[in-house]
């Protein structure tokens, strides 16, 4: 029986499976391009979503399965309930999945429905699961970085709320933990960084001099709209929205619990 991880050629399942393969080689690594992962070790193996027949064959022997959601947002769900039905299939005695924190129905973040859903496909199958609830990748907030410093300002919705950012690789370690280790069934973690940080304070990692530029959600889509298509400035101004009004800023112990070690600062991002 084997550990299966999905999505293994993407950032973090390359992450995920390098720690896991630290502890075991019995690792399945599931991807469209299987040739792009076979220099980590274990088996690489062909699989897509969207094609359940393909997810026979890839989740063949499945112990423990890792799902990671795919980036497709909106779009994803039906290939996230195909994955979930495959490992349970397969006799997979345990699925986790990387969400997000507070997945409710409240939550605005546009991403929020297509993980509800899977949790409650997964949860459906009747295997035990273990939900790893993602806070928002420090690298996406790093990402700010060029256009704040190259116009001295940094635009936002997201009002006195905080967001506990949490690096790439630390979510990796606590999945690998997960995966490695025995008492996660049916257990929900939230991976956050160390603290929550405000947009003052992520000007402050941005550089000095950093004006911090605070807009209503329609004004920042408006604004947004005209360097990106409109739906896309709507999705990130969801984030913005859910930030203001609180659902990024808790902060867990989880990584540490999970993988020994504190998180790192979300500031390591920041080149």
């Amino acid at each position: 029986m084997s550990i299966v991880i999905t999505g293994a050629s993407g950032q973090l399942g390359r992450a995920t499976a390098s720690y896991v393969l630290e502890r075991t080689s019995d690792v399945v690594l599931v991807t469209r391009s299987p040739e792009s992962v076979t220099d980590l070790g274990g088996e690489a193996r062909f699989g897509d979503f969207d094609d359940p027949a393909s997810l026979t064959r890839a989740f063949e022997g499945a112990e423990r399965v890792l799902i990671i959601s795919t980036d497709a947002v909106g779009a994803r769900l039906e290939g996230q309930r195909n994955a979930a039905a495959a490992a349970a299939a397969a006799g997979a005695r345990q699925i986790a999945y990387t969400s997000i924190p507070n997945p409710s129905h409240n939550n605005p973040a546009g991403v929020v429905p297509d993980h509800r859903e899977t949790e409650e496909a997964i949860r459906a199958t009747g295997v035990p699961f273990t939900f790893l609830r993602n806070s928002i990748y420090a690298e996406i907030m790093a990402m700010g970085a060029e256009v704040a410093r190259a116009t001295g300002k940094l635009v936002t919705n997201a009002g006195d709320g905080r967001s506990s950012y949490v690096l790439r690789d630390d979510c990796a370690r606590a999945a690998a933990a997960v995966l490695t280790t025995d008492g996660h069934e049916n257990r929900i973690y939230d991976i956050t960084g160390p603290k929550g940080l405000s947009v003052e304070e992520v000007a402050a990692l941005y550089g000095e001099g950093i004006e911090v530029v605070q807009l209503d959600d329609d004004a920042w889509i408006a604004t947004m709209s005209e360097h990106m298509p409109e739906a896309g400035a709507r999705l990130f101004s969801s984030f913005g929205t859910a930030t203001r009004l609180g659902y990024s800023a808790p902060v867990s112990t989880a990584v540490k619990d999970l993988t020994g070690r504190d998180p790192r600062p979300a500031a390591e991002a920041v080149g």
